[in-house]
């Protein structure tokens, strides 16, 4: 019996013969039909262990799901020619961490890079929609690329967020223990050594002396210094930035519709503005990295998407904890499909809690649900008790891009020639973000001939952050403009100099939550309740548009609906 034949035998006993196997050219195919999403993404699991070593490719999921549809792909409601006939080298498709990280990589290079993001702005996604963290890789194996990829990504954050004053800190994590585990802490130790992590055990006094309100239950604890936190939007929108003043175009409210493929070749892509002819497409797309390896021609992966809901507590709060917080899960050492979520202390100085782990076959279902937060909180109570609801101001859920074997995708395509791919990047994709952009780099330059670009330049000045600057510098920038001095965010303190720089930049900003993710104008405790009426009225004024045309957000989100009685007043 071959190992397909056994596959379906198996399938048949643990899932009473609703799904088979079959294998088509270099993947494996999962069949069948069910209302069941979490059934159908176990069958997944079950039948891609099968697979593993036995295929160049991976599974690929065509059950017929009969629950509740999801809804289509949003698009933009933009139709114009802005793109028709281009010809870059490179067209990047998703404006994620990873795809604003490879484009700027590939700027080093003498390459038209062109990239296509869907939304209104960058990181819109997966890339705002999770935690910060930056992993030291306590959950992942040398026999995964997440390994290989977070291990390089770590060690290249001091640098690549130096390069574009990114805030980034080693907040170190604490993977805490209950009383009695001191002594499985070394053993634990020799394990993460072997994994090249450094760790250092604490004692029940050292580990109180750093976490004075932790759970009495828990006694002992390893910490992993070379865990950090950084701003994941920030990142994104700093990585594009830089793309730009190196030469790439960032073309925004633009999604890919289709592809003319010819010989085993993408002809041309097809998109809401226009035909482009790339040489090579790097499918960086997140969620829809599925989508568009089936318009290439390509499809040999499935993407299995899992919401993850993240709650962020007032700053009030943050005195609880200055590490990353994780409880001991048995599960992170034999193998689990999330990192079960922790307390994470953020780099603007809020503590974040989560996130959960759900499967769904909804790719852009981004609604927070009361469970998700009760759960969340409840497990993270188990390790600091005084955490609560009242300290809660925001949350939101994010949609990671999973494959069924759990791990990346990184690879030159497997039936079409000219396309790379960045896929079933999630955690810890944000911590292997300047990796992957390396490697597909290399890939890309194995398919288009390319001199190195003498003048790309790996630095960007980021937008000054005035309350942070030293009390003499904050007064000189006063003195030569005195936007800088009036504060119109008063729980972050931010500026109307800071608000006016964030217009100004070289990827377009013209929302209020463009605003907001580039100077954190409306991240407090009010969440904007007091300054967005004045953040409005200063892109208004800075980008000379009527007040009634700002947005909130993507098109259709105007903030106001036009002036009241006639007069200045507008609601």
């Amino acid at each position: 019996m071959d190992w397909i034949a056994r596959t379906n035998e198996e399938l048949k006993k643990q899932f009473a013969g609703r799904y088979t196997v079959r294998r088509e050219k270099e993947h494996l195919v999962l069949e069948g039909g069910s209302g069941d999403w979490q059934e159908i993404v176990e069958a997944g699991f079950a039948a891609a262990r099968a697979a593993k070593g036995n295929i160049k490719g991976c599974l690929v999921n065509d059950v017929r799901f009969t629950g509740e549809q999801p809804k289509p792909m949003r698009l933009p409601n933009i139709e114009d020619q802005a793109l028709e006939g281009m010809k870059p080298d490179v067209l990047v498709i998703g404006g994620g961490v990873v795809g604003c990280a490879i484009a700027r990589e590939l700027t080093r290079w003498k390459l038209d890079v062109l990239l296509a993001e869907k939304e209104c702005d960058v990181a819109l996604h997966t890339s705002a929609r999770n935690d910060g963290m930056v992993h030291p890789g306590l959950d992942l194996r040398k026999s995964k690329l997440k390994y290989w990829y977070n291990k390089r990504g770590n060690e290249m954050y001091d640098r690549v967020c130096g390069e574009l004053e990114v805030p980034f800190a080693r907040t170190g994590q604490l993977l805490c223990f209950p009383k009695g585990y001191t002594p499985l802490l070394y053993l634990f130790k020799l394990y993460w050594n072997n994994l090249e992590i450094p760790s250092v055990v604490l004692k029940k006094k050292a580990l109180y002396e750093k976490i004075p309100d932790l759970d009495t239950k828990l006694g002992c604890a390893l910490l992993f210094p070379t865990a950090g936190s950084v701003c994941p939007y920030g990142l994104t929108i700093a990585f594009a930035e830089n793309a730009i003043e190196n030469g790439a175009v960032v073309s925004l409210n633009t999604a890919v519709l289709g592809m003319e493929l010819e010989d085993r070749m993408i002809k041309s892509v097809r998109t809401n503005r226009g035909t482009v002819y790339p040489k090579v497409v790097v499918n960086a797309a997140g969620v829809f990295s599925e989508d568009v390896a089936a318009m290439a021609g390509d499809r040999f992966f499935s993407i299995h998407p899992r919401r993850g809901t993240n709650s962020i507590l007032d700053k009030k709060a943050s005195h609880l904890s200055l590490f990353n917080l994780s409880p001991i899960l048995i599960s992170h050492l034999v193998g689990s499909h999330t990192k079960g979520g922790g307390i994470i202390r953020t780099i603007h100085g809020n503590l974040l809690l989560g996130p959960d782990a759900v499967e769904t076959p909804e790719k852009e279902n981004f609604a927070t649900l009361r469970d998700s937060i009760d759960n969340v909180l409840h497990k993270q109570r188990q390790t600091i008790g005084e955490l609560g609801h009242g300290q809660i101001i925001t949350y939101f859920t994010g949609v990671r891009a999973a494959t069924f074997e759990e791990d990346f995708v990184i690879r030159r395509g497997l039936y079409t020639e000219n396309i790379v791919h960045a896929a079933g990047i999630q955690s810890p994709g944000l911590t292997a973000a300047p990796a992957i952009a390396e490697d597909i780099t290399r890939m890309v330059l194995d398919q288009v001939a390319a001199e190195k670009n003498e003048s790309f330049n790996p630095h960007r000045k980021a937008i000054v952050n005035a309350a942070e600057l030293p009390e003499e510098e904050r007064s000189a920038l006063i003195a030569e403009n005195p936007d800088y001095g009036v504060i119109l965010c008063r729980c972050e303190q931010v500026s109307r100099g800071e608000i006016a720089a964030a217009l100004k930049r070289p990827l377009p900003c013209d929302s209020v939550d463009g605003v907001k993710r580039r100077v954190r104008a409306g991240m407090g405790r009010c969440q904007g309740g007091f300054c967005g009426p004045q953040v409005a009225q200063v892109i208004a004024k800075e980008l000379n548009i009527p007040l009634e045309q700002v947005r909130k957000s993507g098109a259709g989100s105007e903030v106001l609906l036009g002036a009241t009685k006639g007069g200045d007043t507008h609601v």
